[in-house]
C-alpha cells in the first residue's frame, strides 16, 4: 500500500472517528489539530500534526509552537513533544495521528503537573531602535499634553464667572467672523 493510500485511509478513519467532537479539527487533508481541556483556561492547549509526503513512512511534524499555546511553559512544550515523537517512532509504518492524540489524552496529567494554573508574566524587553530617540519618546509625550492655564488665566475666568456661577450661553464659543479672518475661509467664486 503506498503512502498516499495510506493517508487516504487515515483520513477516512479520522473523520468518522472524531465526527462531531469540538476539540478535534481538520485545516488541511495532511494538518490536524485536536485542543485538550476547556478554553480559557491555563491548563488548556493545541497539537497539531502535519503529515509529511511520505507520511506514514516519515515522522509527522508535531507542532505545539501555535498562538493558542503562547501560555503554556517551554518545558511542558519540550514534555509533550518529546513523548509525541518517542510514541511516533513506535508506530512508524502505521496510522498514527489518532494513537498521538490519546497518548496526549492518557498522559495529560502527568504532562501538566509541571504548567501553573495561573498565567506567568513574561517580561517584554525590547532594544531601542536607531530611530528612536534614547529618552523613549517624552519630547512627543510633552507636545501631546493639553494646554495648561496660568494662573492668570483662571483667576480671569474666575473673576468674570464666579466660581459657583452659571456660566452664560455662548461663553466658550468662537467669533465666527474673527476665526474665518484669521483662518481664511473659503472665497466664493461669482460669476
Amino acid at each position: 500500500m503506498s503512502c498516499e493510500e495510506m493517508q487516504k485511509e487515515e483520513l477516512e478513519v479520522l473523520e468518522s472517528i472524531y465526527d462531531g467532537d469540538e476539540a478535534y479539527k481538520q485545516i488541511s487533508d495532511t494538518v490536524f489539530q485536536y485542543k485538550y481541556g476547556e478554553d480559557g483556561s491555563n491548563k488548556s492547549f493545541l497539537v497539531e500534526v502535519a503529515w509529511p509526503s511520505d507520511y506514514p513512512e516519515v515522522l509527522p511534524e508535531i507542532n505545539l509552537d501555535v498562538f493558542y499555546n503562547k501560555h503554556v511553559i517551554p518545558e511542558v512544550k519540550e514534555a509533550l513533544k518529546n513523548g509525541m515523537t518517542e510514541q511516533a517512532n513506535d508506530l512508524l509504518g502505521m496510522s498514527m495521528t489518532f494513537s498521538l492524540f490519546e497518548w496526549v489524552k492518557d498522559n495529560l496529567d502527568d504532562m501538566l503537573s509541571i504548567q501553573p494554573e495561573t498565567p506567568v508574566a513574561q517580561p517584554v524587553v525590547s532594544a531601542p531602535s536607531p530611530e528612536e530617540p534614547s529618552d523613549g519618546g517624552r519630547k512627543e509625550v510633552a507636545k501631546e499634553k493639553k494646554e495648561q492655564l496660568t494662573k492668570a488665566q483662571k483667576r480671569r475666568i474666575f473673576d468674570r464667572f464666579g466660581a459657583n456661577a452659571d456660566k452664560p450661553r455662548g461663553w466658550d464659543w468662537v467669533d465666527i467672523i474673527k476665526h474665518l479672518a484669521q483662518t481664511g475661509g473659503q472665497k466664493t467664486v461669482e460669476s
